[in-house]
């Protein structure tokens, strides 16, 4: 794991950096800086916008007595969409902005269902009680 989340932390910025340079050597410094403040600002409002509806289906959810499980999916969806569009570059911005909008955040939700139930087959994933 140590391994994996060493590689992720080295190569993704790599990456981010190199798009950078290139799109910032194709428009100039000042395009591309505005381009990455504008996908924040973007990112950030679709975000938020997108919290709330989902917060909106939790509660609903909760209030007819359900267990809102596909909202908290969405949910942890649209933080981690928020939280790539945080970090300045185009790569994490073209998959936070996927985890933001609700067509292709349901085929990354497909993913993410599957793998957790592959976690909970192996006994990798705890269930605690309190």
């Amino acid at each position: 794991m140590f391994i994996r989340l060493l590689i992720f932390f080295i190569v993704v910025p790599l990456v981010e950096l190199f798009v950078l340079l290139k799109v910032g050597g194709l428009i100039g410094a000042v395009p591309t800086i505005a381009l990455i403040l504008l996908t924040g600002i973007a990112g950030a409002t679709l975000a938020r916008t997108q919290g709330f509806v989902i917060l909106q289906k939790i509660q609903a959810d909760l209030a007819e007595g359900r267990l809102p499980t596909e909202e908290l999916l969405d949910g942890a969806l649209v933080l981690a969409g928020g939280i790539l569009l945080l970090t300045p570059g185009f790569c994490t911005d073209l998959f936070g902005f996927l985890l933001l909008v609700p067509l292709p955040r349901k085929f990354c939700k497909s993913l993410a269902r599957v793998w957790l139930q592959r976690l909970i087959e192996k006994n990798q994933v705890t269930f605690r009680r309190f």
